[in-house]
């Protein structure tokens, strides 16, 4: 019998009508919808769409008139081929039932698509607007793609096609580092894992222990456009805008186009193609760096004839060098003879100058001069001599003068005349009798090196008297006045 009926049974007598629990009609009744609708397809628009912690989404359908709240179990929401958002219409495929905490009926959804291509192009054409006004789509922000690149990173999955081929392109052309970074490429969690891997290959210090890339390769093989999604992501664009690694884009075949070939510094339209961007072919270098030598050593041969043969132009317009140097060799000659007869003409004359000067010279008139400055020298010296000793007198007489004043200023003079210096222990100068207790130890000088110690057995004087009453007993010393 049909639960159904058994509600219909058990409610039929309205004078004795079966008692429910709570529990009992809730249960019946989501047995009866779920027997009613155990599996239909459901087109609305999404609203409220939340994500818990747990994995599992929850979201309302609404059209004009109606809403039917709907939950995705995370087993499900894995499985998705694109990230449902709120506004976008879609089909949901699930089972109706009900919630009995909440007294609500609700679709559990295990299937999820756009309601036809027509609403995620929409949808993609107005996020493409969105982000194009932010400016993510700039020529001014393409970087310029290293010409040989050390190491490669490439964003995919690691078990694909996609990196075989891309791996298998760069062997032929020219074998690079690669660093793969391995992510899902569809469905839910595919959009974050892209955007930090392309973060992630960004943040690596260079010179650290993993390398980092100098150009990324972000690839996947070809889908529908729901395959394609996770790269039509904000955050993915996002990511892919604020890399500062040259960045290639190679998502779907040549007619797949997603947002991030728009963010990216160069579109290839397959994977393969993409690597065929990141190298040049190594023998083709090769040939180029052979052909281009060739041609330098060419050019600098032709370099080489062209100085010479114009070099021998030259020479054969220069005259010869007998020609040139017949001039200056005779000027030279001309110049040699007269130099020889000027030497000796100049000789002559110095000898007849020193002639005339020597008569003049008498051995007399030396003499005279020598003794006069010998004279003169010993009269400077006299003078000097008495100059210096008179100096030394003024300034002994001056020191001598100084030091009897400092003599007569130091205390200690005054303290050979019988006078005496009292001090405390710590070197304080005692200058009346107020300043010194009973018990005080005390040092007396009575003049250089003539020092004793002393103790105040008396206390001091009061002042409203004029001579103490008692004469302090100074230890082991006798009277001191």
């Amino acid at each position: 019998m049909a639960t159904s009926d058994v509600v219909s049974e058990r409610a039929a007598p309205a004078g004795n009508a079966y008692e429910f629990s709570v529990s009992e009609l809730s249960v019946a009744l989501k047995r009866t919808v779920e027997d009613a609708f155990g599996r239909v397809r459901v087109r609305g628009e999404i609203s409220g769409l939340k994500r818990a912690a747990s994995g599992h989404v929850y979201l309302s359908l609404k059209d004009a008139d109606a809403v039917l709240d709907g939950v995705i179990w995370r087993s499900s929401a894995g499985r998705l081929k694109f990230k449902p958002e709120d506004g976008l219409e879609v089909v949901c495929t699930g089972k109706v039932t009900t919630y009995p905490g909440r007294s609500k009926y609700q679709i559990v959804i295990d299937q999820l698509e756009p309601a036809g291509a027509g609403a995620l192009m929409a949808l993609l054409e107005e996020r493409k607007k969105k982000l194009a006004a932010e400016g993510l789509f700039d020529l001014d922000h393409k970087k310029e793609l290293p010409y040989l690149p050390e190491v490669i990173g490439v964003v995919t999955s690691p078990t694909g096609a996609v990196i075989r081929d891309i791996l298998h392109r760069l062997e032929d052309r020219f074998p690079r580092h690669v660093l793969l970074w391995p992510v899902l490429v569809q469905g839910d969690g595919a959009a974050d894992q892209i955007a930090q891997a392309i973060k992630g290959f960004d943040a690596l210090a260079p010179g650290g222990k993993t390398p980092k890339p100098d150009l990324l390769i972000v690839a996947r093989g070809g889908g529908s456009i729901e395959d394609l999604w996770s790269f039509n992501e904000e955050i993915v664009v996002r990511a892919a805008f604020e890399c500062s690694i040259p960045l290639i884009s190679a998502v779907g075949h040549e007619t797949d186009t997603t947002l991030i070939d728009f963010v990216s510094d160069r579109r290839a339209p397959t994977p393969t193609a993409a690597a065929e961007m990141a190298v040049p072919v190594r023998a083709e270098l090769n040939a180029t760096v052979l052909d281009l030598a060739q041609r330098h050593l060419r050019a600098q041969q032709r370099i080489f004839d062209d100085g010479r043969q114009k070099l021998r132009s030259l020479a054969r317009a220069l005259p010869k060098l007998t020609d040139l140097l017949a001039m200056p060799s005779q000027k030279f000659d001309s110049i040699a003879d007269r130099l020889r007869l000027s030497l000796t003409e100049n000789v002559s004359k110095h000898r007849l100058r020193l002639s005339g000067i020597s008569a003049r010279l008498r051995p007399g008139l030396v003499s005279d001069t020598v003794t006069r400055g010998l004279d003169r020298s010993q009269e400077l010296s006299k003078r000097l001599q008495t100059a210096i000793a008179l100096r030394q007198k003024e300034r002994r007489d001056r020191l001598e003068n100084v030091w009897k004043l400092i003599r007569s200023l130091s205390y200690e003079d005054v303290l050979a005349r019988g006078f005496a210096v009292v001090r405390k222990t710590d070197g304080t100068l005692v200058n009346t009798a107020q300043a010194l207790a009973t018990g005080d130890q005390v040092e007396i000088e009575f003049g250089r090196e003539d020092r004793v110690s002393a103790k105040i057995e008396g206390g001091a004087p009061s002042a409203k008297k004029q001579k103490p009453t008692r004469k302090p007993k100074l230890e082991n010393q006798g009277n001191l006045f």
